[in-house]
């Protein structure tokens, strides 16, 4: 959600098992209460499903199952990244119903989204140059790298690049270092 926020998105909305994250929920944590702070300004309450309700973007990355009525309720032309791994939030074939871009965890269907296209470059960035700590700044240049490496040839189906890609590590390795050194977190 930081990162979302971090880099320009308008307002998201959490959710958690017992449905959208706000500052006027009395149950939340003090991490659900700092993500209170900065999400969901528009003041939305009730369900997931009801915060799906023309949505422009689905991120699932927990689990669980999401009724393609409320996968068809957002709004036309909408992005669905159902994450959870091996069973995705919405099934992909249920989101290309509705959705314009759909993206999964899992490997047997395009645009998977998966931690390994990030994770070793971040830390071969932050190690290259003996960052003190792993900033937002870092991260988002990260997910820069990724969408550079796509270019040209972004099309519904290839949003995200294959993890077997092999621009894809030192693409964002270069990233991380690069914005690791401009935020004055290198030591090297």
């Amino acid at each position: 959600a930081k990162m979302l926020v971090e880099a320009g998105i308008g307002d998201v909305a959490l959710a958690d098992r017992k449905g959208i994250i706000s500052a006027g929920r009395a149950d939340l944590t003090p991490v659900k209460q700092e993500v209170a702070s900065f999400t969901n300004k528009a003041g939305l309450s009730g369900s997931l499903e009801d915060a799906l309700a023309g949505a422009d973007v689905f991120i699932g990355v927990s689990g669980g199952t999401v009724a393609e009525e409320a996968v068809a309720s957002m709004a036309k032309g909408a992005f669905v990244f159902a994450m959870a791994n091996p069973n995705p939030e919405v099934h992909p074939e249920v989101a290309h119903k509705y959705a314009a871009v759909v993206a999964t965890g899992r490997s047997d269907f395009p645009n998977q989204i998966n931690n390994v296209l990030a994770f070793p470059g971040i830390f071969a960035g932050a190690l290259q140059v003996r960052a003190s700590r792993i900033t937002e700044g870092m991260k988002l240049a990260a997910a820069e790298a990724l969408a550079s490496v796509v270019g040209d040839d972004l099309a519904a189906d290839y949003v995200i690049p294959s993890p077997f890609d092999e621009r894809v590590a030192p693409a964002v390795t270069a990233a991380v270092a690069a914005a690791a050194r401009a935020e004055g977190v290198a030591r090297r």
